[in-house]
């Protein structure tokens, strides 16, 4: 009966989706997995990819720029090994949502869908659109894992426990959530809320119960005709299969990873996430998304996660920084050296970014109108900046990018078209994207 309750697991809905439109273009399809890094909060574009050394001590800052391995191309100083892998790297310089709140511009970049308002602490509804994630574990479930499409260590909130809308399988229901892993990868023992037997379970009793709790089912889902009970079921099994499953449950014992590794990517939580992030697509996980997890009491600072309205410059230097550049140039390194990055898209983004003029408390407000986003592996040609911001780092300059396009590129590169239909609930067609076209620097057409 526990295992009734594990959550649902990604399932996708073979009997209400319609055939995907084939390409010609080689791009398509050329990634097997995506691995999404989420830097909740909004990070500073001045202080990250898109340094403004020429700007105004007031908009560019405490910190220098540096050359990266591309000649001609310089990241903020606060990146020294990331900077070292530019030509892995493709850089959007001019990714705009237009919207100045965590949750709304959040679920904007999530879904690659406008939501209806732009206000704050918007709550999930019934009527949202399924997030990347979700379409990318329904549309295209693994063939290799029972899991498709992965979200850890925690999902987005505010502060005051407020969480955001877009981060599941909105309209289309819970068969199409993504499975949340809740958990510190960076304890001594990794421990899954939900997904952990019991001390003293042994497979052989757990084995006992699943079958019992099926014939205890049999009778009661004759009585109830419910589709819901249906997908419950199905629900269950994919439960089972999981802890059942020796490559997936191997996945998850991150301790089976050699220490130096570990250290390499870093033993903080968001390092070891990585890692775990790594250790799911190499057994077979479609789409596993990061999300930069919070620090204990966080919510009653003035910079919580990447929100740095305070003390900008110190935040990002002593904590954010240097733990995002360890583990991120860690990944795409271990990526390139066991033959995975050609076949494993990974973005680099958050809600929004930072407001061009330092504020009196040292920090940077939120900013939606400019920002940067990475992209590399999945054979995309690294080495290059798409768009420009201006001169302040304000707004968008040269080719502005927008969360549809983005999701649309993404969509694309895993073989799923930007112009996929599929039927709701109620027998509505739908499309992947209503307006997005994959970036043709990064897709090739």
């Amino acid at each position: 009966m526990r295992v009734g309750g594990l959550g649902c697991l990604g399932l996708s809905l073979p009997s209400v989706l319609k055939a995907s439109p084939r390409s010609k273009d080689a791009s398509f399809g050329r990634a097997k997995s995506c691995i999404i890094l989420f830097l909740s909060g909004g990070p500073p574009q001045h202080e990250t990819f898109d340094p403004k050394p020429d700007a105004p001590l007031e908009i560019r800052g405490d910190f220098k720029s540096i050359p990266t391995s591309v000649p001609g191309i310089h990241f903020s100083e606060t990146l020294p090994r990331t900077a070292k892998l530019m030509q892995h790297l493709a850089v959007i310089r001019s990714m705009t949502t237009g919207i100045n709140a965590h949750s709304t511009s959040g679920c904007f970049m999530l879904t690659g869908y406008a939501p209806a308002s732009k206000a704050e602490s918007v709550p999930p509804s019934a009527n949202d659109w399924p997030s990347i994630a979700s379409v990318v574990g329904a549309l295209k479930p693994s063939g290799r894992s029972p899991l498709s499409s992965v979200v850890l260590p925690e999902r987005l909130e505010n502060n005051g426990n407020v969480v955001w809308p877009g981060q599941n399988g909105g309209f289309m229901g819970a068969p199409w959530h993504p499975q949340l892993i809740k958990c510190n990868p960076s304890a001594e023992r990794l421990r899954i809320e939900g997904m952990s037997l019991t001390e003293g379970m042994t497979d052989l009793r757990f084995s006992e119960r699943g079958s019992l709790l099926r014939q205890l089912d049999v009778q009661f889902r004759r009585s109830l005709a419910n589709p819901l009970m249906e997908e419950t079921d199905a629900m269950q099994h994919r439960a089972f299969d999981l802890i059942h499953s020796e490559a997936s449950r191997a996945a998850l014992e991150i301790e089976r990873e050699p220490v130096a590794m570990r250290d390499r990517y870093g033993r903080h939580k968001f390092g070891q996430s990585v890692l775990l992030a790594r250790r799911l697509v190499e057994a077979g996980v479609r789409l596993v998304q990061v999300n930069w997890p919070r620090e204990p009491g966080d919510d009653k600072e003035g910079s919580p996660l990447w929100d740095t309205h305070q003390r900008n410059g110190p935040r990002v230097r002593e904590v954010l920084c240097p733990q995002f550049d360890v583990a991120y140039s860690t990944l795409i390194q271990d990526l390139h050296s066991r033959g995975l990055l050609d076949e494993t898209l990974v973005v680099v983004m958050g809600e929004f970014g930072r407001s061009p003029i330092i504020n009196k408390s040292g920090g940077r407000d939120h900013w939606g109108n400019v920002f940067s986003v990475t992209m590399a592996g999945a054979g995309i040609a690294g080495g290059q900046i798409i768009g420009a911001s201006d001169k302040t780092g304000g707004f968008p300059s040269d080719r502005p990018v927008r969360p549809p396009d983005l999701a649309a590129t993404i969509f694309h590169l895993l073989g799923i078209h930007p112009n996929h239909e599929f039927m709701d609930a109620v027998q509505r067609p739908r499309m992947v994207t209503d307006s997005g076209v994959p970036l043709r620097e990064l897709v090739g057409v």
